[in-house]
């Protein structure tokens, strides 16, 4: 066996004349009447390996029968390629082995996908050969990133004195938003363990420990409705502090992207801006905003009241709003005309414009504005020439929002307006810490039960839930939520109280959570923490919003796993074991 000296992308032109031992996989194979060329390909890259018949007849015979993906060990002598063959885009392009011996390791049959970055089978053909779509350069680059970010991340937790301890992942089923995995006993007829939503309840048991700071980047499971940002299992970057306050544990993460962005891609991050929820509601029509463009939401209620203009006249009267983007571009009426069903099919009833032209506003609801208001609508929008202004108006405040933020991005992507490579960050804070439940009509958590109250807003806990707002703070990375944390209830009184808002009954609440309501009671130093998309920070630092493509073996939007076949029935015997009987109808397959 031919054991190899160096990978396939190491050697340079300082190593002419060295002799080498390489292995990899049959990447491409060119004959060039005598001559044969193959790149030979491994993790680490590709080098140019000839077969010459007239040194080497043997081995040149065997480079005449070798096929895509072929794997082979070959040991010859570098040299230099001659003037014009050098491969500029290749890190070894300057070099080539001239091959002595080589050793046919694994014959492969024809592959069903390309080992190619250049044409990209679809999803489910991918998925289903994933070991083939992962020798791909860009998948392998995708996985070595994901590696760098955790390095750089658990360096950093550990240089800031921070343990790194797992927590379980058979667990007590509690409701945490999602549905839970259930995982029947054997030993228990009847009883289930769940697979954990988060590590919650146990990074808080570890803090009132008095283990201080911990952190895991565990595997987070929850059986919900998938998309390409969401898989049914996941990795978080999860941490708690003990003795923090929320700007504590908002700096550390800061100084914690500012360490991986350096250390992965060498880019120095800005200092994160800070946005209250409200603020960012009222600005960016989300809580979620990308600061790599302008476009920003303007308020018009107070001036439109003013217009004669009926529609706005009307949700203003019935407390309603009036927002409007200032887009600055050539829009023809065509494009118009695309933005409107744009924005009627977001939500909006409608979408008003005007263009303002040398001329002044033009539009065929401009007849409706007096001098005065349409004086007020440029000052405050601050409209040029070749300025749009687009308006939505309506009596739900939220839905306003939502259109326009979506209408924003999609300007600003129309547009031109991103920053290509761009990195902005920001912070949201000041969350409601409830919402209404549609479903129910009652409260639930907007981010979960266990995040503290202001102490200023305690005292509409029991006047008016709807105003309180929490000690909670997410972290956004180009308009996509990257993380969100807390500070923790330490109070088991305060704890029962949030619960019996949100509908949980003082019986449940010790029956699901009584051992943390019980640790309480021996003292819980005030903490915080975060969980933190890991998936979502690696695959935005590559690229791309699809968390699949960093994931070395992903589910399909069914939840389903192509290669593995997973999931799959099991024998009869086995769910007697765990005393499971069916009670459904299988359907054929």
């Amino acid at each position: 066996m031919l054991k190899r000296t160096h990978n396939c992308g190491e050697l340079r032109k300082s190593d002419d004349t060295k002799e080498v031992i390489l292995s990899g996989w049959d990447h491409s194979r060119r004959d060039h009447g005598g001559l044969i060329f193959i790149d030979l390909r491994d993790r680490y890259g590709l080098t140019q390996v000839v077969f010459d018949p007239s040194s080497n007849p043997e081995g040149h015979k065997v480079a005449e029968s070798l096929r895509r993906e072929d794997i082979i060990s070959v040991r010859g002598k570098v040299r230099l390629r001659p003037e014009g063959m050098i491969n500029a885009n290749l890190p070894t392009g300057k070099i080539e082995i001239l091959a002595d011996e080589i050793e046919v390791v694994s014959r492969a049959e024809t592959p069903p996908i390309d080992v190619d970055d250049r044409k990209i089978a679809n999803e489910d053909v991918r998925l289903k050969y994933r070991y083939l779509d992962l020798r791909r350069p860009q998948m392998q680059h995708h996985l070595l990133m994901r590696h760098k970010v955790r390095q750089a991340a658990r360096d950093y937790f550990c240089k800031e004195n921070f343990l790194e301890i797992e927590t379980p992942v058979l667990v007590r089923s509690t409701p945490e938003g999602a549905r839970d995995y259930l995982v029947p006993s054997r030993v228990h007829p009847g009883k289930f363990y769940a697979l954990p939503q988060s590590p919650q309840l146990y990074k808080q048991i570890l803090m009132i420990a008095g283990l201080d700071r911990y952190f895991q980047f565990p595997i987070c499971l929850r059986d919900e409705d998938l998309r390409s940002d969401r898989q049914p299992e996941h990795t978080q970057m999860d941490f708690e502090m003990s003795f923090v306050t929320e700007q504590d544990v908002m700096d550390f993460v800061e100084s914690l992207y500012k360490h991986i962005f350096k250390d992965v891609l060498g880019v120095k991050l800005d200092d994160f801006p800070v946005f209250t929820y409200e603020d960012s509601m009222h600005r960016f029509g989300t809580d979620k905003p990308d600061l790599r463009f302008g476009l920003e939401l303007i308020d018009v209620t107070d001036i439109v009241i003013d217009s004669e203009f009926g529609v706005f006249k009307d949700v203003v009267t019935k407390g309603g709003v009036v927002k409007c983007i200032n887009a600055e571009g050539k829009f023809s009426r065509k494009a118009i005309d695309g933005l409107i069903d744009f924005a009627t099919k977001a939500g909006a009833k409608g979408l008003a414009w005007m263009k303002m032209t040398d001329k002044g506003l033009e539009s065929n609801i401009v007849k409706f504005f007096s001098k005065d208001v349409q004086k007020d609508l440029l000052d405050r929008t601050n409209a040029k020439e070749g300025s749009v202004l687009l308006f939505v108006a309506d009596q739900n405040p939220a839905i306003a929002n939502d259109v326009l933020s979506r209408l924003r991005l999609k300007l600003g992507k129309d547009l031109g307006l991103i920053q290509e490579g761009a990195w902005k960050l920001c912070w949201v804070v000041d969350f409601p810490l409830f919402e209404k439940d549609v479903q129910t009509g009652g409260w639930a958590a907007l981010h979960h039960m266990f995040s503290m109250p202001k102490q200023e807003y305690m005292k509409y806990l029991d006047e008016d839930p709807s105003k309180v707002i929490g000690n909670l703070f997410d972290l956004v990375l180009n308009g996509i939520e990257l993380a969100s944390g807390s500070m923790r209830v330490t109070d088991p009184e305060l704890q029962k109280k949030i619960m019996g808002l949100i509908g949980i009954s003082k019986e449940e609440a010790e029956q699901k959570f009584g051992f943390l309501l019980e640790a309480y009671k021996y003292g819980s130093p005030p903490h915080g923490g975060m969980g933190i998309g890991f998936d979502r920070t690696v695959a935005l630092m590559c690229g791309y919003n699809d968390i699949r493509e960093v994931i070395a073996f992903p589910k399909t939007k069914a939840a389903e796993c192509p290669m593995d076949g997973s999931p799959s029935k099991v024998g009869d015997e086995q769910l007697k074991e765990l005393h499971i009987k069916k009670d459904f109808v299988e359907k054929e397959e």
